[in-house]
């Protein structure tokens, strides 16, 4: 392949293909006349969703898994459907071209990209691979200029990725459709994952706090600096106890997490009593200095952001979830604000050093600048084979300011910016002090205290970025601490001895910042796909937030309980891990893919039963078919039940999970109960489920209908309460001849231990006939969807009231028909809740309650609260992320389909005007226009398919 243009398209057009259109036009900015640039708009190729797109020439297995397992894992590819258009487009501009540059993105799944994109469009002129990591004038000429080959290791490496995850996926999912619930999904990561939110969700569980206490004292100095009013210098400073009679006092690390000190720690519990008591007896203590040891203080920059690094800071600095700080940055490159935002590397480029370094000197001073450029290490294990690290791009970087950006973007851009500048600053130092103060109780015990101080005497990297913490409750590397200036022997006066009791806490729940963290650490999947594995457990079910916390559904329990009792391997942290590493011998040439697959899909030799081939001490492949062939162990009721105590179990059922007491005498009825969806696990306690079995719930007889003598009862549903008529047993219940039971919602003032037989045969007569308008044009009172309301024709009221629907008199309707129809929205409702002011837009965000619920808005964002979001329990940092989240997706486009029809009947209209030739040529545009309309509404879909895991 030559460096440069070749000799055959000189002067010729050529086609550049990338995956989005925002890069594209981008890109076509900076190349000019005599390229063409158009987007594949993400895969248009990859292996088939369902039976019905796999050809007619494949059956059996291949059908079901779209690979044949039997002839060394041949994938069937098929060109997705909503890309078909496209790739004739492509195709067709491809015909007019004299050279193919795939400039798709420099990683596995962007190599892939290409490669398909090869393969589909069958090129007969020259192909460059051409490869960048930002997308500035300089970056794309250079690729333009130094194009490579097609790298096909990196390609069979994700053809390899793509093969196993679909093998897991639709061989391990129909197992929990058969013994969990449809619908539901398995995968090499968010399994995994998934395990992770429930083993945490487990300690919490099991978890029980233990009480201890210590002492606080506030001792003074008179030092000379603080009487002259030195504020360096503070007059008075907080110590907490430590060790009594030389024994140290237990702290919070020293017990177990079942509330027992841990074995062999030989340390003094204080109760309260005892807490008490030494305060009383400390009241009249001389103090003095025991000891003063200052260390000096260093602390180096952060390394530039990588991939993972940037979500947890996003999380905790901007309130971003994982999928929302993707999308942000994914529109920041592509627009050319930094360098490509999926990358496992630390490393700067000489150019991006030298344009730091200046930064440094401009806005801070040669002061903060090192004397040599700053190094980081290079990739993190199973990194993907991209990149340097993400940054501002070009050779000289914008501040903030500079660019233009508002919202979401700026704020990351700004995030970004900062880290990068940082990380070739100059190292903070300062000092670390550690003070003892002892002094003798009026009983003779000896108390000694400690307190911990530290001042930074120059804040080099600090100046410009500090890196934020998981825990809230975490002190940041630039927060000081000063002490007075004390020395051994000084003596000291007690202000205030005070006891204070604390608790142990269970382990906190993962967040989304906190989980990246887990995985990464433990090398499980690929940094670059974490978002869109949080995404999917989320999505599923799996998990649900509360505030930023990643909570376990009971759903997710019985999926995990599963996996870990019969697939245990494949949800083994280890056995994730090693299998990432192989993926990696893979991509580097060190391994061969299919019979690396065969050992894992038929195990070695495929000799052994589903134990050894899956569970097996040996090598860490083994047998996925055996394994699910085999599920006459699994028990699907034990899989999904769970002792809560007192006899009392948790099952999840189809239609959700439910509590049960078996019956107290054989042959009895036993008692069940609801759950609700978003109850955390932790909180299912024996008193808690013995308030739901205490609930009236499941079906209640009100008695019979007068008029029908069919019996009337109260239900607890999914949607809420609501009654019912018994139908006979001979009643058809399918079919033309089918017959439905009356149903009917309760009203909001209504409850199912409230109901009566009269109440429910009011409910179940709705909607009511309310009288004849003088037009002969029937009025009827109706409870919807959104509340009460009048409907006459197609024209409806809506009421105050629910008790209007029965009261409401034809004088009165006809009043409120009189009316002019309202039309714009209604009075503004009082907000909900206060949340406080956004970090972006500065506006202050509240809690409102509209018509598909409530939602969160800063008067220019809305976003609805999600499933697993209460108003009253929602924080306000939660409220900042969904808005977000929402900012990230841009405003709601129509879609494709809509504006190609609109299009096309224009073009019909027109075509009755002309002859019949001029009629297919505006057809054929119309045609046109709707796959240009399709591919802009898929600018979103970039890369979806290949990433799950």
């Amino acid at each position: 392949m030559s460096p440069t243009t070749s000799e055959t398209a000189q002067g010729g057009r050529r086609l550049v293909i990338v995956e989005s259109p925002a890069k594209a036009k981008t890109i076509k900015g900076y190349l000019g006349p005599g390229y063409v640039v158009e987007a594949s708009v993400g895969h248009i190729r990859d292996l088939p969703n369902g039976a019905a797109e796999v050809p007619d020439k494949y059956t059996g297995e291949v059908r079901r898994l779209g690979v044949d397992v039997d002839h060394d894992f041949q994938p069937v590819y098929v060109v997705n459907s909503d890309k078909k258009s496209q790739v004739k487009k492509l195709k067709e501009l491809l015909a007019d071209s004299d050279e193919l540059f795939l400039a798709t993105d420099e990683d596995r799944e962007g190599e892939a990209i290409a490669w398909h994109l090869q393969e589909v469009l069958k090129p007969k002129v020259p192909v460059r691979r051409m490869v960048f990591h930002e997308i500035t004038k300089d970056a794309i000429r250079a690729a333009v200029a130094n194009p490579r080959e097609l790298n096909q290791r990196l390609v069979d490496a994700q053809e390899t990725r793509r093969i196993l995850d679909r093998l897991y996926g639709y061989e391990v999912s129909p197992v929990l459709w058969k013994k969990v619930m449809r619908g539901l999904s398995a995968g090499r990561v968010q399994s995994v994952a998934t395990r992770l939110v429930v083993e945490r969700e487990r300690e919490r569980i099991a978890f029980r706090s233990a009480e201890y206490w210590d002492l606080t004292g506030t001792f003074s100095h008179p030092s000379p600096a603080a009487l002259k009013g030195d504020v360096g210098d503070p007059g008075t400073f907080g110590a907490r106890l430590t060790a009594v009679d030389g024994l140290r006092v237990a702290q919070g690390r020293d017990f177990t997490s079942l509330g027992q000190l841990k074995d062999g720690v030989n340390v003094l519990h204080l109760d309260e009593a005892g807490a008490r008591s030494l305060a009383a007896a400390l009241a009249d203590t001389a103090f003095t200095v025991r000891s003063v040891e200052s260390k000096p203080y260093r602390r180096s920059p952060y390394a530039p952001f990588r991939t993972t690094t940037l979500q947890q800071e996003a999380s905790r600095k901007l309130g971003f979830g994982a999928k929302a700080t993707m999308q942000v940055a994914q529109k920041l490159y592509e627009n050319g604000y930094i360098t490509y935002m999926r990358t496992d590397s630390t490393i700067l480029s000489d150019t991006a050093v030298a344009a730091a370094r200046a930064q440094v000197t401009q806005l801070y001073g040669a002061d903060y600048l090192p004397d040599k450029p700053r190094t980081y290490a290079g990739k993190v294990k199973n990194a993907q084979e991209a990149h340097e690290a993400i940054r501002p791009s070009g050779d000289r970087f914008r501040t903030p300011a500079e660019t233009g950006l508002t919202g979401d973007q700026f704020r990351l851009y700004e995030l970004i910016w900062k880290r990068t500048v940082a990380s070739q600053m100059k190292d903070a130092i300062g000092n670390s002090v550690t003070v003892k103060i002892g002094g003798q109780a009026s009983d003779g015990r000896d108390a000694e205290f400690s307190a911990s101080g530290k001042t930074i005497t120059f804040h080099g990297f600090m100046k410009a970025y500090v890196e934020g913490a998981d825990d809230p409750n975490a002190e940041l590397d630039d927060r000081e601490r000063r002490l007075p200036q004390v020395a051994e022997g000084d003596r000291l006066a007690a202000e205030e001895i005070t006891a204070d009791g604390h608790a142990t806490k269970p382990p906190a729940r993962y967040t989304e910042a906190s989980l990246v963290k887990e995985l990464e650490e433990r090398e499980i999947g690929r940094p670059s796909t974490y978002a869109t594995i949080l995404g999917t457990i989320l999505d599923r079910g799996y998990v649900f937030k509360k505030g930023t916390a990643l909570v376990p559904s009971f759903l997710s329990f019985a999926v995990v309980n599963l996996l870990e009792k019969h697939f245990g391997r494949l949800v083994d942290y280890d056995f994730t891990a090693k299998m990432e590493d192989d993926l990696d011998r893979i991509a580097r040439g060190e391994a061969e893919a299919v019979p690396w697959l065969k050992r894992f899909y038929f195990g070695e030799g495929a000799q052994g039963g589903a134990a050894e081939a899956g569970n097996g001490d040996g090598d860490h492949l083994g047998g996925l078919k055996e394994l699910v062939t085999d599920l006459g162990a699994i028990d699907a009721r034990e899989i999904s039940s769970f002792p809560v105590g007192d006899g009392i179990v948790l099952r999840v059922g189809r239609y959700g999970p439910y509590v049960e007491r078996p019956a107290e005498v054989e042959g009895g009825t036993g008692r069940r109960a609801d759950v609700p969806d978003d109850l955390p696990p932790d909180e299912l306690t024996v008193a808690y489920a013995e308030e739901l079995l205490a609930k009236p719930s499941g079906e209640f007889e009100l008695g019979p209908d007068p008029e029908t003598g069919r019996m009337i009862v109260a239900k607890d549903g999914r949607y809420g309460p609501y009654v019912t008529e018994v139908l006979p047993e001979d009643t058809p219940k399918s079919g033309k001849n089918a017959i439905k039971p009356r149903t009917a919602s309760l009203l909001k003032s209504m409850s199912l231990d409230t109901v009566t037989l009269e109440d429910a045969l009011k409910l179940m007569s709705l909607p009511r006939v309310v009288g004849v308008d003088p037009e002969g044009v029937e009025i009827t009172a109706q409870n919807g969807r959104y509340g009460p309301y009048l409907k006459k024709g197609t024209d409806s009221r809506s009421l105050e009231t629910e008790e209007q629907i029965f009261t409401i008199t034809l004088e009165e309707a006809l009043a409120i028909y009189a009316q002019p129809k309202q039309r714009g929205r209604a009075a503004a409702k009082p907000p909900l809740k206060e949340l406080g002011t956004d970090p972006v837009s500065e506006r202050p965000v509240v809690v409102k309650d509209g018509r598909f619920g409530p939602y969160v808005t800063d008067g220019e964002t809305n976003a609805t609260l999600r499933r697993d979001d209460d108003v009253e329990t929602i924080t306000p940092e939660r409220g900042y992320e969904l808005l977000a989240e929402k900012r990230a997706k841009g405003p709601a486009k129509k879609t494709a389909k809509k504006a190609a029809a609109k299009k096309t009947a224009a073009k019909k209209t027109a075509a009755k005007k002309t002859a019949a030739k001029k009629t297919a040529a505006k057809k054929t545009t119309a045609k046109k226009t709707a796959a240009k309309t399709t591919a802009k509404k898929a600018t979103a879909a970039r890369k979806s398919s290949a990433n799950a895991e």
